[in-house]
């Protein structure tokens, strides 16, 4: 569920969405998850350049095909890239000879760069082996040049990292994009759950446990998107789907509903057009329920008619909300604040992002206001300091991880990145960027990003264990599940955040009135 709506459960309503309109305890009782570790999961924090085996095997674009060809079978190697002046031109693979040059009939003395493909995706020395696999896995190559800045420093294979037995999040990724059609898609995401619990037998960080399990959804995603326009047709303007919420920020578990939107093309007419995004929407979101990320109870979904609007449209709401903001409106929309494209038009999402980021940017009043809204979810401390589980209720005794722990920094993140215009949506990487326009302080900031890791780490673990005994994951842990150091942990990452709470309410709420 997405922030907002979970407020307006916890307050007992469900409106529909619109538009804007103006002391010490004994040990562990639960025992902790399994450590029999995944054995795919041993590159997932590896560096592509522990894969590169011998140098880059280059040629001039302007070699013939023919000698591609000789050099490709004298090195042994599936590609040659091609360089001009010391950069990177573009990769011609034994795909290209087989496809762009005997079965189009083209001579095999024309220049190779008029075959191959220019300006390819790439990867640097540095990034992870799951970032290479997922880069091949969505965009259906097989061949990415490992880059070192400008400098071409090889090249990696899907073979490469097969044979490596590379991180299983990937090869979920690869199969993904191999099904057609919910049944398929519903059983291959079914295991994320035994995924998470993985990662966290492996000492994964929040971060990194966040994107992958991400990675996941945005995979999904992009297939049902796929599969919808297969169906249908191809889209008859441009749009582009855009995750919300934790999907956008990077920060999912393995219990989680979809936040998502549309974006189209303003040439985008109601009647002529209407039916098929209505379509493919509803497609879509009905494929990310069956696979197990349920309906957002707040609607805020592409399929529903709200949320489903040209850029323009779109444009409008967030000038309504910056400019006119308004407490209730807010707690809904805030969720849209943090956006990330998943499949279609890059521009689209660009366009508003950068609107919106202008508007909101040094604007006092709305910060407050975002400012209030984030001071709403207080971390479980009394009086004294001290944990204060919930005393009644159906979760007697727990805390609310998420809610009580999670959101408030998120919330706070959120409005240090609207306050300096920053585009990220990545909670720890908004609060590395917060120090640089004097938002929060660097001591601050590293013990507000140390808190959130702490208090991310202990909800996954927590879910981890649900999911080892068969029970669905939520976000309620009793305090008395951990040991005593970890409750002292716990204690202190919530005091961070109070005290940050604190900080940014007294800088900015000051502004509202």
């Amino acid at each position: 569920m997405s922030k907002a709506n979970d407020a307006r459960a916890r307050q007992g309503g469900q409106p529909e969405p619109r538009a804007p309109q103006g002391a010490a305890s004994e040990p562990p009782a639960v025992p902790p998850p399994p450590q029999e570790l995944d054995p795919h999961l041993g590159l997932v924090a590896t560096p592509v350049r522990s894969l590169l085996r011998r140098a880059p095997v280059t040629l001039s674009p302007a070699a013939s095909v023919r000698d591609a060809a000789v050099l490709m079978r004298e090195q042994r190697v599936s590609s040659v890239l091609l360089v001009d002046d010391g950069r990177l031109a573009g990769i011609f693979t034994d795909r290209d000879l087989r496809n762009r040059v005997v079965a189009a009939g083209v001579a095999t003395d024309r220049p190779v760069r008029e075959v191959a493909t220019a300006n390819p995706l790439t990867i640097g020395l540095e990034a992870l082996t799951f970032e290479a696999l997922l880069l091949m896995a969505r965009n259906n190559v097989h061949h990415v040049p490992v880059m070192d800045g400008q400098r071409v420093a090889g090249m990696i294979t899907s073979s490469d990292l097969t044979e490596h037995r590379s991180a299983s999040p990937v090869f979920l990724v690869s199969e993904i994009h191999e099904q057609r059609d919910f049944e398929g898609l519903a059983r291959v995401s079914a295991r994320v759950r035994d995924l998470q619990r993985n990662l966290a037998a492996a000492d994964a960080t929040a971060h990194a446990t966040g994107q992958v399990i991400t990675a996941i959804t945005d995979a999904v995603t992009v297939r049902l998107l796929q599969l919808g326009e297969q169906r249908l047709g191809p889209p008859p303007v441009g749009y582009a789907w855009v995750a919300a919420g934790s999907q956008a920020r990077c920060e999912q578990t393995a219990k989680t509903d979809q936040d998502n939107f549309m974006i189209l093309d303003d040439a985008y007419d109601a009647a002529r057009h209407g039916e098929y995004f209505e379509a493919l929407a509803r497609f879509v979101c009905t494929g990310l329920d069956a696979c197990g990320y349920v309906f957002c109870p707040g609607g805020i979904m592409g399929m529903t008619d709200t949320w489903r609007q040209p850029l323009r449209i779109w444009k409008q709401y967030f000038r309504q909300w910056i400019g006119e903001p308004e407490p209730k409106a807010l707690m809904l929309t805030c969720v849209f604040f943090d956006l990330r494209h998943i499949h279609g038009s890059t521009g689209l999402a660009d366009a508003l992002q950068e609107d919106f980021l202008a508007r909101a940017k040094g604007n006092g009043i709305f910060l407050a206001f975002m400012v209030g809204n984030a001071l709403g979810f207080r971390p479980p401390l009394n009086l004294f300091g001290n944990i204060a589980p919930a005393r009644k209720g159906e979760h007697r005794g727990t805390i609310d991880l998420k809610h009580q722990g999670i959101v408030p920094v998120v919330q706070l993140a959120r409005v240090s990145a609207l306050a300096e215009g920053q585009p990220q949506a990545n909670t720890q990487e908004r609060l590395e960027l917060a120090t640089a326009g004097g938002e929060i302080s660097e001591q601050s900031a590293r013990d507000l990003r140390d808190a959130f890791e702490f208090l991310s780490v202990t909800r996954i673990r927590h879910q981890a264990r649900q999911i080892a005994a068969g029970q669905p994951p939520d976000n309620y842990m009793a305090p008395r599940d951990l040991s005593n150091f970890e409750r002292i942990q716990l204690r202190q990452a919530f005091a961070v955040v109070q005290s940050m709470q604190s900080v940014l309410g007294q800088r900015h709420q000051s502004g509202r009135f």
